[in-house]
């Protein structure tokens, strides 16, 4: 039988909103955010998911269990699904980031495997914990899942599945509350929906 998973971007959170560049750090939803939250939770109440997974973090988190109260499913908490850590450009915001670190930010967006951050997580490491979760995910007996996290764990979700590798990691584009589609037939995932916006 086809297992179906349900990708969520978290909505909207304050950092999100000022432009800062968040990785391990944590923020609030916004008034918006939780407005992404609720319309996504809506668009996803006739899919037949019968469990709801979260990153820990705070604004990925409140956009679960939105989902979670909504669709009326269980709600579990998954330490693999953080956010990569950015290390000490974490906090900044972005665009002074390119002005001021432009050719390190630059190739660390082109390819984060060749050019990583300073600090940031080791991109080894990060695969292990993200490829650990989706193996994990192939044995759960949910055949309609949803998986609520950020930018770069999902992302890394995406390239794992699709066989891209994550030099391409930022080559994936998601906004907040984009929904995407996996679909594993017992053998491998199939990309069937990607960065789904019509709920907003």
């Amino acid at each position: 039988m086809k297992k179906l998973i349900f990708l969520v971007r978290h909505a909207q959170s304050e950092f999100n909103e000022k432009g800062i560049f968040q990785g391990r750090l944590d923020s609030d939803l916004t008034p918006l955010g939780f407005v992404q939250a609720r319309l996504c939770a809506e668009a996803l109440k006739d899919k037949g998911i019968e469990l709801v997974i979260t990153s820990p973090q705070r604004r990925a988190y409140k956009t679960a269990q939105t989902i979670s109260d909504v669709l009326e499913v269980p709600l579990k908490v998954d330490e693999r699904i953080r956010e990569m850590s950015f290390g000490d450009f974490e906090g900044k915001h972005f665009w002074s980031l390119v002005e001021e670190y432009r050719e390190t930010f630059t190739n660390w967006l082109r390819d984060p495997v060749s050019h990583p951050l300073p600090t940031q997580e080791d991109m080894g490491e990060f695969e292990k914990r993200v490829g650990g979760f989706l193996e994990d995910l192939k044995k759960l007996p949910h055949q309609k899942v949803c998986v609520v996290a950020h930018g770069g764990t999902l992302h890394a979700i995406v390239c794992l599945t699709t066989g891209i590798t994550l030099n391409n990691l930022w080559n994936i584009h998601m906004d907040n509350t984009g929904i995407s589609l996996l679909e594993f037939d017992g053998k491998g995932f199939h990309l069937r929906l990607l960065n789904s916006l019509c709920h907003l």
